[in-house]
């Protein structure tokens, strides 16, 4: 099979699902399968390996029409070494490598990316980034994933590592965290934040907390409230670092109350004086779910000739 025709693997490691799909070069994914993610390290790359061969067979190939395996995975991780740190959200994985691994069962390549990262990097290939940079995405789900997007490369920190954008400080005084501080973005405005702030009024879920302060509740209100001022301060701080063309929001949370959020992002640019806020846009992500896949996919063919 010829170099254009190339297919990829994509994994997306999240802390309940593992979701897998073929993916071709314009992003199309063109089989896919999930299942529940496993506790022990060995068990999880047993059934990935498993699931990428499935796939093969249902798309009748072989493993050399892969290109390779990208991964994008919940952090702590190093896409360089391959190695997952990640105690909070995927216990039992700490010191696993995901790239020694999965390469040493496949045989093909493997690449690493944060979550986040990958679902940047899928925005940018199909999405709401297409045409935009720099870019920054932030996620909302049961965390709060974020990644930034500079000339086509996403941003980096120390040892090639992902910032954890969901651990600003925005609330001197917040709730505490369990990275060891206290008023974290992620700890207020993250459906686990928000369900946690509920929870002290019997309210039984985040969906629930955001259907009553819709209805008026003044107790859900002020927690609503509170999440998107943490939005607006953590918008402020990410505007003013990365001065981005377009903040991207995606996740869960924002499939139903992107317009909250998003107004939230826009009144810190609106306010912003040092910046040319008239050139910022802010998007809904348009894969969804989808976009860590299409990213980690992607990562494969950057070196495929």
């Amino acid at each position: 099979m010829s170099a254009e025709c190339l297919l990829s693997a994509g994994i997306d490691i999240g802390g309940t699902k593992i979701a897998l799909g073929l993916v071709s070069r314009d992003g199309t994914i063109l089989r896919r399968q999930s299942f529940a993610t496993s506790r022990e390290f060995g068990d999880a790359i047993a059934k990935m390996e498993s699931a990428v061969r499935e796939l093969l067979r249902a798309q009748s190939v072989d493993v050399s029409a892969l290109a390779g395996i990208g991964i994008g995975c919940a952090g702590p991780v190093n896409p360089r070494t391959g190695v997952v740190n990640n105690p909070y959200t995927l216990p039992g994985w700490d010191g696993g490598n995901l790239i020694g691994s999965l390469q040493g069962r496949l045989g093909l390549p493997v690449y690493l990316e944060n979550d986040a990262d990958a679902a940047l990097l899928g925005e940018s290939l199909a999405g709401a980034a297409c045409g935009f940079d720099p870019v920054v995405m932030l996620t909302f789900g049961t965390g709060i994933g974020g990644a930034a997007m500079n000339r086509g490369e996403v941003f980096r920190g120390a040892g090639g590592e992902h910032p954890e954008i969901g651990h600003l400080p925005v609330l001197p005084v917040g709730p505490p965290c369990y990275c060891g501080r206290a008023g974290c973005f992620e700890s207020i405005a993250s459906g686990a934040g928000i369900e946690k702030a509920g929870a002290a009024y019997g309210f039984q879920s985040a969906r629930e907390v955001f259907t009553l302060a819709a209805a008026g509740d003044s107790n859900a209100k002020a927690i609503i409230d509170q999440a998107l001022e943490a939005t607006a301060a953590a918008a402020w701080a990410l505007l003013h670092s990365f001065l981005p063309e377009r903040f991207i929001l995606g996740g869960g949370i924002i499939d139903d109350h992107f317009q909250l959020f998003a107004d939230a992002v826009r009144r810190s640019i609106d306010a912003a004086t040092m910046v040319p806020r008239n050139q910022i846009t802010v998007a809904r992500a348009v894969l969804g779910n989808d976009a860590g896949l299409v990213g980690a996919a992607s990562l494969a063919f950057r070196d495929a000739h």
